[in-house]
């Protein structure tokens, strides 16, 4: 049997709307618990579901970088508990079961085995920093775009302002 490394954590099934938890504990006479909670992803029901898993001692939570929808649950855990993030391609690779009712059963149970690596996930300032990087990055694509389409136009009218203006 493996060895439990972390005996109170718990694994998230993340959806668009909604988060399955499956909190594992151990009580004091080492006996295991199993808890299922299905939350919205509301940011009251995400307070909730911190709640819950703090009510449970969880040290640890696992969850699936499914698209961005993990991002604002990490926003509202990030500092209560030690999160893993972990690659879903990972996990399909483990051995064992794993079905959509399972889904934060089964990532519990990798994670109180220690058996998640967990995905790299910047502080909130590089975070922020990126995010706002990759937002200028698209204004000055939009807006190459639109001197493209404009100068397109231009063209198509016999107005050759591209051919003695370099930047239209």
């Amino acid at each position: 049997m493996l060895k439990e490394v972390y005996p109170q954590c718990a694994g998230l099934d993340v959806h668009k709307k909604f988060v399955t938890a499956c909190r594992l504990t151990v009580d004091p006479q080492g006996i295991p618990h199993t808890e299922r909670r299905k939350f919205s992803t509301m940011s009251a029901d995400l307070e909730d579901l911190a709640q819950w898993l703090a009510a449970g001692h969880c040290t640890h939570v696992a969850m699936e970088s499914t698209g961005v929808y993990w991002q604002p649950i990490y926003n509202i855990l990030e500092g209560r508990f030690e999160l893993f993030v972990v690659n879903a391609q990972a996990i399909k690779r483990m051995p064992g079961r794993k079905t959509d009712i399972t889904d934060a059963e089964w990532l519990a149970q990798l994670m109180q085995h220690g058996l998640l690596q967990r995905s790299f996930i910047p502080e909130p300032n590089q975070r922020a920093l990126r995010d706002l990087s990759r937002y200028r990055l698209r204004l000055l694509q939009e807006r190459t775009r639109f001197a493209n389409r404009l100068a397109k136009v231009l063209e198509g009218t016999n107005l050759k302002l591209s051919a003695v203006v370099s930047d239209i």
